[in-house]
């Protein structure tokens, strides 16, 4: 499944069929990460209104998504619900966590004062 595939309609078959984790014991805790999605997005337009960037909390979802879904299937989904528009923001911190390689994203200029912010980690 590719990004242009993904839609409100089969968003959480594709979320149901990539979600490994063994401590999963209801569907509650399933939801509960795909929320993770919504919290990344609302941190990234705080930061993009001018708030600060809670870059440590970004990078704690970013984290357990990657973990419980795959590296792919996780950033195929990043990109859908955080949106396209986020990328600049968002390349930096899956550049931080090895998620993709540095010449994925090509023609994507990553955003300044994050990677700033990442260095200083």
């Amino acid at each position: 499944m590719r990004f242009e595939e993904l839609d409100d309609e089969n968003f959480l078959i594709y979320a149901a069929k990539h979600y490994h984790t063994p401590r999963c014991i209801d569907a509650d805790e399933f939801y509960e990460e795909l929320s993770r999605f919504k919290y990344i997005k609302r941190l990234v337009n705080r930061y993009t209104r001018g708030d600060e960037l809670r870059e440590r909390l970004v990078l704690n979802h970013i984290t357990v998504l990657l973990n419980v879904f795959g590296n792919e299937p996780a950033i195929l989904m990043l990109m859908y619900k955080v949106g396209a528009e986020s990328l600049p923001i968002i390349k930096p911190f899956l550049e931080y966590l090895k998620a993709i390689k540095g010449n994925d994203f090509d023609g994507i200029e990553s955003d300044p004062w994050v990677i700033k912010k990442l260095e200083l980690l």
